[in-house]
């Protein structure tokens, strides 16, 4: 399909959603950091029984403004899919790729309403926190990578095709998960760093508890993982030549070089909260950079006449680059 003004303004939304659902995802970590989860109580939708709380504290405010932004964050998802319905045909992968978000944004809004209920929040340490945890960081990259892929196809790119693809299928499906791997940890450690500051027991320790004896997984998945991705970039860019997975897969490559150092710096610093989302700001590009990867080289083999230099125009420079 040939880029319009239209579409192309609608590709300019697409990615400009994506890069909210980010500042949603970080502040949703400055809730988490902060012990803020408990400050409109054990109440959802309402903050403290009340529509807008009357004489906030600074934890109400924290988790106040983090609702009002998931908020404006479902308008926006639902304008989404509306003008996808309206500004591309029937079986258009943009639709498709809109539809999956407002799909997993409402999963993200219930699992986000089930922590709240639970009482799974603040300084709550129940082991089936964890596995909470897990859900919504799966929960959160699946959102996120359905956001992706609906702005990619609305910048013009074609959409995914599976069949006949072989090793390069199962090499970028196989970073995608491992990649998830990582995040999950991460996010599992995130949270033993925030019920257990690492200044407080050490690794060595015989009170060391299982989420603080757990933080030594991370960096050992991330690692090898980042290995993985280095050499299947290598390997889908002979597989699959052409020159925006070349890009993507060099730029893949870098940010998880990036992500070793901030990784690094963060256990260093002993997890501070301006670092941690530092951290988590990296690993959210790297997750949108390998979503946009496996879509090019997973994609038909070539994109119709005049649709080359329309993503690049359509994407934000931020995302272009990212």
């Amino acid at each position: 399909m040939q880029q319009t003004p239209r579409t192309q303004l609608f590709a300019r939304y697409a990615w400009a959603v994506l890069a909210w659902n980010v500042a949603v995802v970080l502040w949703g970590a400055v809730v988490r950091a902060t012990g803020a989860g408990a400050g409109c109580g054990n109440h959802w939708p309402r903050c403290n029984g009340q529509v807008i709380p009357p004489s906030p504290s600074v934890q109400t405010l924290i988790e106040f403004t983090h609702r009002l932004m998931t908020g404006a964050d479902g308008l926006m998802v639902l304008a989404l899919v509306v003008f996808a319905w309206r500004l591309h045909p029937p079986r258009s992968p943009v639709r498709t790729g809109a539809a999956l978000s407002a799909a997993f944004l409402v999963t993200e809004a219930l699992v986000g309403a089930a922590l709240v209920k639970l009482d799974l929040v603040a300084d709550s340490r129940s082991p089936s926190r964890v596995w909470w945890m897990a859900l919504h960081l799966v929960n959160t990259f699946m959102l996120l990578g359905s956001l992706t892929l609906a702005a990619w196809w609305a910048s013009g790119w074609p959409r995914v095709r599976l069949r006949g693809q072989g090793a390069a299928a199962w090499l970028m499906f196989s970073a995608v998960a491992a990649t998830l791997a990582v995040a999950v940890t991460g996010a599992i450690t995130a949270l033993g760093d925030t019920l257990y500051p690492k200044s407080a027991v050490g690794l060595g320790e015989a009170g060391a508890t299982f989420l603080e004896r757990l933080r030594v997984v991370h960096p050992l998945v991330a690692i090898a993982t980042a290995l993985y991705v280095v050499l299947a970039g290598i390997v889908v860019r002979r597989l699959r030549a052409g020159p925006m997975t070349a890009r993507l897969s060099r730029r893949l490559v870098a940010l998880f070089a990036a992500q070793m150092l901030v990784g690094a710096f963060n256990v260093m610093l002993l997890a501070p909260v301006w670092m941690q989302l530092v951290h988590l700001f990296v690993a959210d590009v790297v997750w949108i950079t390998l979503v946009c990867t496996t879509a090019a080289a997973l994609a038909a083999p070539e994109p119709p006449s005049g649709w080359a230099e329309a993503p690049r125009a359509a994407a934000p420079s931020g995302m272009a680059r990212a």
